[in-house]
């Protein structure tokens, strides 16, 4: 088999300031050793995260010049719809800036007080806006999830069983709606099988609860399924798509991510009552129904970025470029949630730092360090993100404590993630010498966003 090469050419480039371990180590030290409070010019490789981060296309720049920015009305908006409908066949499309605007719109109206929201794994701003509503999330990931060195096709499954104990013991009028989010995130990227899908849809069914994929990487997800699961094999990703989101009675999507734009999402639902709800909120916090938060130029590249990623050569690389930074970290004895995910490679922190326990962030000392030593800037997925407090005050850890690398679309080359492998295998080789980190600084919610620590002597 040929090398899989890049599905498209270069047009455009912007430069890389290349800085030195030691101005890296101060830029670190007043940042709070927090690598989202460093300036993006001083990263060399920025894997901080897949979302917003993508390169436009020639096409997705023309939309922008074509753009109307009609107040009402706007030709791109009915484009977008257009786009997002043929995908999801969902009659109600309301277009929001960007994943968390929609999820502040739905659980503004269907959280509060008593309720509980279920989900394979809920990410951070999920979990941030249902708790800010003052309901609470629940992850329901299956076992073998939780096992970051075990090898599975769908390690982002929902534990069925699980789901429907926690619907007899909850009480099906304390549960708003239950979700499923593909690919799962915080679970290391691993897809959900269609399998699990269907069967989440049928136990919603059967208790009428309605059923929300977080569906910021479906086509990723659905390529994984095209590629993994049985009865697949001959069908193209959007029949796939389409299946997936057949399933689901709503959906909230960040276009961020795999529609390939800077800014944008989405709220898409069959309940005509509910969107209208969600519509006269959206005036208030976002704007009109047509343009919800973003330019007409926006919703133009929203539009066109949702047909180009349901494009099979593109996820083909796509998949395939991110497995080659995971076979090779594998290679190197660096350990990580396998097999590889979609959108990111996850470390395994508690493998990879086994002397720093939870409570000191050995995810963090990893993202620190990968920073100081080769200006890569990562994600901490772990106690900092997730961690919580008992009555005590003591901390209550998350199943996994996990560095994320996450791969922005058409932006990095292979040598690019060579030269991150080179960083990753000099930290890990000399990984006995990284220190634990404390909090200095905490907000009450979403912490990791604005943290400041320092390292334990």
């Amino acid at each position: 088999m040929k090398t899989i090469i890049e599905p498209f050419r270069i047009k455009s480039v912007e430069p890389i300031k290349f800085t030195s371990k030691e101005e890296r180590t101060e830029i670190l030290k007043d940042a709070g050793y927090n690598p989202f409070l460093v300036s993006a010019e001083n990263v060399i490789i920025d894997l901080l995260t897949d979302s917003g981060t993508s390169a436009m296309s020639a096409k997705q720049w023309s939309g922008i010049m074509d753009g109307d920015e009609s107040y009402a009305g706007s030709k791109s908006f009915f484009r977008f719809e257009t786009a997002v409908k043929k995908i999801t066949g969902m009659e109600f499309i309301i277009p929001t800036h960007q994943g968390r605007a929609a999820e502040k719109i739905l659980f503004s109206i269907c959280g509060g007080e008593g309720k509980s929201v279920p989900n394979n794994t809920h990410f951070d701003t999920t979990r941030a806006n249902i708790e800010f509503s003052g309901a609470t999330a629940v992850d329901l990931l299956n076992a073998i999830g939780k096992q970051p060195s075990v090898r599975a096709d769908f390690k982002g499954d929902m534990d069925v069983e699980a789901l429907v104990k926690f619907i007899e013991e909850t009480g099906v009028e304390n549960i708003p709606l239950v979700m499923i989010t593909v690919t799962n995130n915080s679970g290391g990227g691993q897809p959900v099988s269609m399998k699990n899908i269907r069967e989440v849809s049928n136990i919603c069914k059967k208790y009428k609860l309605p059923f929300f994929l977080d569906a910021c990487r479906f086509a990723e997800n659905a390529y994984f399924i095209k590629q993994r699961e049985s009865g697949y094999e001959n069908k193209s990703v959007l029949e796939i798509a389409q299946e997936m989101f057949s399933y689901a009675d709503g959906a909230t999507m960040s276009a961020k991510k795999d529609a390939l734009v800077n800014i944008g999402g989405f709220l898409a639902m069959n309940d005509d009552a509910l969107a209208q709800k969600c519509r006269n909120l959206l005036i208030v916090t976002e704007g009109f129904p047509t343009y919800g938060g973003l330019a007409g130029r926006d919703l133009e590249a929203v539009a066109q970025g949702l047909e180009e990623i349901l494009d099979e050569n593109y996820l083909q690389y796509r998949i395939r470029s991110t497995a080659y930074l995971g076979e090779n970290m594998i290679k190197a004895g660096i350990p990580i949630i396998e097999p590889p995910g979609g959108h990111a490679i996850y470390i395994d922190a508690k493998a990879f730092a086994p002397h720093i326990p939870p409570h000191q962030f050995p995810g963090q000392s990893i993202a620190c360090e990968l920073y100081i030593q080769g200006g890569v800037r990562s994600v901490e997925i772990g106690s900092v993100m997730f961690g919580k407090y008992d009555k005590e005050g003591n901390v209550v850890s998350p199943p996994m404590e996990l560095v994320r690398l996450a791969i922005p679309r058409r932006v990095y080359t292979q040598s690019h993630i060579d030269y991150v492998l080179e960083v990753l295998t000099e930290v890990f080789n000399n990984r006995e010498k990284l220190k634990g980190y404390e909090f200095t600084y905490e907000a009450p919610m979403l912490r990791h966003f604005t943290a400041k620590f320092k390292p334990i002597d």
